[in-house]
């Protein structure tokens, strides 16, 4: 849709009327940008708030208007907005110098920081996002193996390179998606991710399979969820045939635990991927893992076993002012509570949600794991839902239009929602917040019964 175009619906209006500054900003942007926007995340249709400052919990756009904050930052920010100790030792690594183009001692401290919660991490390699840590976890895996296979699950989501694009939210057939060649695409190996006997199956049958990769706690942050019997089942059966398991933890590293999920479910994997709140909530992520595996990036290690090294640059790997944020981040989770206050919130977000739900009759309900939350428009009773008895497909597949308008109507009442009606929580949400996002989804609900979306 045009910002421009003319509605009929009276949410949209309400949008429009009370964010005049960003739309100007969208329609500036769209003359700059494919379709006005950085990231995929951030389209919405009429067009998304432009935000110029937050703090804690909240945020604020350039019309002046507050939200409540659940995008966090892409997950990133389970400290909230604006940390003290975060931009204390922002600031000052900034003030020292952004590229140095050489070693210095906090990208040491950064590793120590990073062992200090994950036992896993013998050794490091720290890059420049999720994306690119996931690629160099896949291409560890293959030289070390000398394999080429990749099992992957269903709905799970790794970054956009091209290992790692059929089977997230479409093409789950494993078919390429547009500008990925075939032969990569199908090197890939699509599995359901709750079937542990596909698993073993595949396991079995085949010998050229180098790792599974997966997010420890399904896809999505839970989305999808997985159970942790299967986490446990997938170590043992890839522990048997030789095959590396790489956990992703780009989103559940330090959230669900402070030693992310492996640490929370006592599974170690061979391979792990960082980003997000590793660096704070600035540009920043990690390989780390067993220091055999690892050794291929070293090269010492590789010109003793007459080996050629994996190669790796990159220009604002371990960046300094990335290195402090992450620093003082990782630091406050490692001594404080902040990853169980974020989940308490959360788990009290989503009652008092499928309480509303209950209370206006409306078949959605609220779920997740941890400091997350999904919204499901299809439940069979309102505010109840078993995850587990859905599909991949299903769990994944929005009313389109629905969830455009609910986030219309919930920005219109002050709460910013990821486009799935989802999000994070930090450690500096409050039961205040709660009941404020609970009365907006009231809200919310009313507006959408007016306009006739939903009965």
């Amino acid at each position: 849709m045009d910002i421009e175009q003319p509605t009929n619906s009276a949410i949209v209006a309400a949008y429009r009327a009370r964010t005049p500054g960003s739309a100007g900003l969208a329609e500036e942007a769209r003359r700059l940008l494919p379709s006005g926007i950085a990231h995929d995340a951030r389209h919405l249709d009429p067009y998304g708030i432009y935000v110029e400052r937050a703090l804690g919990p909240h945020k604020w756009d350039v019309d002046g208007n507050r939200y409540i904050d659940y995008f966090g930052g892409h997950g990133a920010l389970i400290l909230g907005h604006g940390n003290a100790a975060v931009n204390a030792a922002v600031a000052e690594a900034q003030a020292e110098g952004t590229q140095f183009a050489a070693n210095h001692p906090r990208e040491i401290a950064w590793a120590k920081a990073v062992q200090r919660l994950v036992p896993s991490a013998e050794r490091i390699r720290f890059t420049s996002s999720g994306t690119e840590a996931t690629l160099m976890a896949v291409r560890l895996a293959r030289a070390f193996t000398g394999r080429e296979g990749l099992i992957r699950f269903k709905g799970h989501f790794h970054g956009w390179h091209d290992q790692m694009t059929s089977g997230y939210s479409n093409h789950f057939d494993g078919s390429p998606t547009p500008g990925v060649m075939q032969s990569v695409a199908h090197s890939n190996i699509l599995l359901h991710p709750w079937d542990i006997d596909a698993v073993a199956k595949t396991l079995a049958e085949r010998r050229d399979i180098a790792a599974a990769i997966l997010e420890p706690t399904g896809s999505s942050f839970g989305q999808v969820p997985i159970r942790p019997e299967f986490l446990v089942a997938l170590r043992e059966l890839t522990a048997k045939h030789g095959v590396l398991l790489i956990m992703d933890e780009v989103i559940t590293g330090f959230r669900v635990s402070a030693g992310g999920a492996q640490g929370r479910f006592g599974v170690q994997p061979d391979l792990s991927t960082f980003a997000k709140i590793l660096a704070g909530g600035l540009p920043g992520g990690a390989v780390c893992g067993r220091g055999d595996i690892m050794a291929l990036l070293d090269f010492e290690a590789m010109q003793k076993a007459g080996r050629e090294k994996i190669g790796h640059p990159g220009t604002f790997n371990a960046n300094p002012v990335s290195a402090a944020s992450g620093i003082a981040a990782l630091t406050q989770l490692a001594e404080s509570d902040a990853a169980e206050r974020a989940e308490a919130t959360a788990a009290s977000l989503r009652e008092r949600c499928n309480d509303v739900f209950r209370k206006h009759n409306v078949h959605w309900a609220m779920y997740g794991t941890s400091s997350g939350f999904h919204t499901y428009m299809s439940a069979p009773r309102p505010g109840e839902f078993d995850p587990f008895a859905s599909s991949v497909e299903a769990l994944k597949a929005m009313p389109e239009k629905l969830v455009g308008r609910l986030r219309l109507a919930l920005l219109v009442h002050g709460v910013d929602t990821g486009g799935r009606i989802g999000g994070f929580l930090s450690s500096t949400h409050t039961e205040a917040d709660v009941e404020e996002t609970a009365a907006a989804f009231e809200a919310a609900i009313t507006m959408l019964r007016d306009e006739g979306e939903i009965a």
